[in-house]
This record gives structure tokens, C-alpha cells and sequence, in this order.
């Protein structure tokens, strides 16, 4: 039986590259409402193509999805002022680029199963300093209707995405914890956390998808 948090996941990819052009939108609810079908249409057009070669998928979510998402204070967020004050520029970089390819590789194919379901964004919020959520909701293959919520901070002037939160399951908290014990499990050594983040999300996802059982609303 599939578990909450791999229908959630389906359901971060099937909505994640909704957040690009961040330049473009006028707030960050009209970034998520306007990019949707343009979005999805794109996935339609090149569905099969990016079957056929899944690292010319994973390029296009870098491509898409990368620009939007706020890899550097989600990276300090994961690391935590503990082990990101010890890190070195090189480092820091290279945990970024680790945690991006890790996240499209790993959750990559699950947008490839979504049908086009049904996407609802909710009404715009309050926006008007620098630190918003979006909410919508997607059905699942299932049917079951998911929950998601996204975290958007102004990263010198444009919205960026901070984190996401599916069906009650904090994703930046998962990957925090889950960055903490690679440490002590590795004493302390951050280049081999760092170096091996792709097999510690890989553990994140699997750890959560055993616990995580609580039926969809």
C-alpha cells in the first residue's frame, strides 16, 4: 500500500514546478495561479520524451524549478547555524546543488503519474511583507485530496520558496533532522554528509513513508 508521504510527494512534484518565474508574477499567488496550466501543458506535450530519458527531465526541473527555489537559506535551514557556520563557501555550494539534483532525482518520477488530477489554489493571503504562504489543494490518482502548502520568503525582491509542507508533513524539518543524525552517524564529518545527501534523502523518504500512514482527508 502506498503511504501519505509518497501520494504527498506525488502530489510536491506535481506542483512544484508551479512556482517558476518567480520574476514574472506580481505576488506570489498569481505566481502559482498563473503558471499552472502553462505548466502542466508542458508536462503533457513532454511526458513521453521525458520517460524515455529521465535525466533530460531532471534537467528541465533544475532548469524550471531551480531559479525559484531559495537554495541557499534552505541549505543553511537543513544544516542549521551549528554545522552551516563551520561550512566553507566550496561547501556550502556544493551541499545546494546536492540537495536540488537530490530532491529532482529522487521525487522526479512521481510527476511523470500525475494525470492532470485537478489543481486548486486557494485565495491570495495576506502578502504584504516578506514572508507569505500559498495553499492549494491537488487530488490524487487515488482520488484522495491532498493538502499543500508553500512557504515563500522575498529574497532581494523576488518571492523564493522556503519550504513545503504536504499533508502535515513539514519537508524542511524532515530533511533537518534527517541532516543532523547523517552528521553524527558520520562524526561530524560534513564533506561525507555532504557528499552522500542524495542517499540521505533517499533514507528521509523511506523512514517517513513507513511512519507517515494517516489516511488523506
Amino acid at each position: 500500500m502506498i503511504s501519505t508521504l509518497r501520494r504527498g510527494l506525488l502530489v510536491l512534484l506535481a506542483a512544484l514546478p508551479l512556482m517558476a518565474n518567480a520574476v514574472a508574477a506580481g505576488s506570489a499567488h498569481d505566481l502559482v495561479q498563473d503558471t499552472t496550466n502553462k505548466m502542466l501543458a508542458d508536462l503533457k506535450a513532454n511526458k513521453e520524451k521525458y520517460k524515455q530519458d529521465p535525466s533530460d527531465f531532471y534537467q528541465a526541473l533544475n532548469t524550471i524549478v531551480g531559479p525559484v527555489v531559495d537554495a541557499e537559506g534552505i541549505s543553511k535551514s537543513i544544516m542549521t547555524v551549528k554545522y552551516s557556520r563551520k561550512a566553507t563557501p566550496a561547501q556550502m555550494q556544493t551541499f545546494q546543488e546536492n540537495f536540488k539534483r537530490g530532491l529532482f532525482q529522487f521525487y522526479g518520477n512521481a510527476l511523470l503519474e500525475y494525470n492532470n488530477q485537478g489543481i486548486t489554489v486557494a485565495p491570495a493571503g495576506d502578502e504584504s511583507g516578506d514572508r507569505t504562504s500559498v495553499n492549494m489543494s491537488v487530488k490524487g490518482n487515488n482520488g484522495a485530496v491532498y493538502p499543500v502548502q508553500y512557504t515563500l520568503e522575498k529574497v532581494n525582491g523576488e518571492w523564493k520558496l522556503r519550504n513545503v509542507i504536504i499533508n502535515g508533513i513539514n519537508i524542511g524539518k524532515l530533511f533537518r533532522d534527517q541532516f543532523a543524525d547523517a552528521m553524527q552517524r558520520n562524526g561530524n564529518d560534513l564533506d561525507k554528509t555532504i557528499n552522500g545527501w542524495a542517499g540521505e534523502v533517499a533514507k528521509a523518504k523511506a523512514q517517513s513513508e513507513d511512519a507517515a500512514q494517516k489516511p488523506a482527508q
